[in-house]
């Protein structure tokens, strides 16, 4: 991993202001892991079997972020939008979500990693949402690292929200509609006590945000990649980071 340190290092991107990053490496990265469904179709496999292949991604990614050193990983695991699915489908996705907190949360909490959920959780049905609430709250005084899961979340809709609250703020007479800056916006957010987003990464050759994470990432770097969310692997992070390192950022300002 060191030789992979000095190959990222050697054209650093100039660390930027707004997210006080350190060199190559960024601190903050989401991912919006797509291709499950692609994946099991060419294998001619049902979706179930994509979408476990996809957490043996999360499992690969998390564990090579960690290696890289890298602060946060925010993952769209569940999008507002996702309801539309087959019941079937969402109830299989639930499982996969109740059989992941079992069988890693021991590792994630070892590892120091905090969890944290954007979005409306609680929509779920009771028991999951109770690992949930169980998971974050045992992983909460956790340091090393956060790890955010995007669950029933929309970016449209969290700014709705933020929205609503500065409304209420307004006419309740303890902010004046001139205090609604950027950062009153963004302290709003359920990102609020996140570094700001350096890289974005699509997998499966979309080229669309999809309703996530519209606001803060506004002057993040965007990667997209062909490779189907199952084949994600170390080294695919490792491009991304790569191709993250070698990008000047300049925010506007030349």
């Amino acid at each position: 991993m060191s030789l992979l340190r000095s190959r990222i290092s050697r054209k650093p991107a100039p660390a930027p202001v707004e997210t006080g990053g350190q060199g190559a490496v960024p601190r903050h990265i989401a991912i919006i892991m797509d291709g499950n469904g692609r994946w099991a179709k060419a294998r001619r496999l049902p979706r179930l079997a994509g979408h476990r292949s996809g957490a043996e991604a999360v499992r690969r990614t998390l564990r090579a972020a960690g290696k890289l050193g890298i602060e946060c990983v925010t993952l769209y695991a569940f999008s507002s939008e996702n309801w539309k699915r087959p019941e079937e489908e969402i109830a299989d996705l639930t499982g996969l979500m109740k059989q992941f907190l079992r069988s890693e949360l021991d590792e994630i909490h070892e590892a120091g990693i905090r969890l944290k959920i954007i979005g409306d959780h609680h929509a779920f049905e009771p028991e999951a949402a109770a690992m949930v609430d169980a998971a974050v709250a045992r992983t909460a005084d956790n340091r090393a690292s956060t790890l955010v899961v995007a669950l029933n979340y929309g970016s449209q809709d969290e700014l709705a929200r933020a929205m609503r609250r500065l409304a209420e703020q307004v006419k309740a007479g303890t902010l004046a509609p001139s205090e609604i800056t950027p950062e009153a916006i963004a302290a709003q957010l359920d990102t609020a006590d996140l570094p700001p987003l350096d890289l974005l990464i699509r997998t499966s050759g979309e080229v669309r945000l999809s309703n996530f994470l519209l606001w803060q990432a506004a002057y993040a770097e965007l990667y997209f990649t062909d490779t189907l969310w199952p084949d994600f692997d170390e080294a695919a992070l490792v491009a991304a980071i790569e191709s993250y390192a070698r990008r000047e950022r300049r925010y506007g300002g030349r």
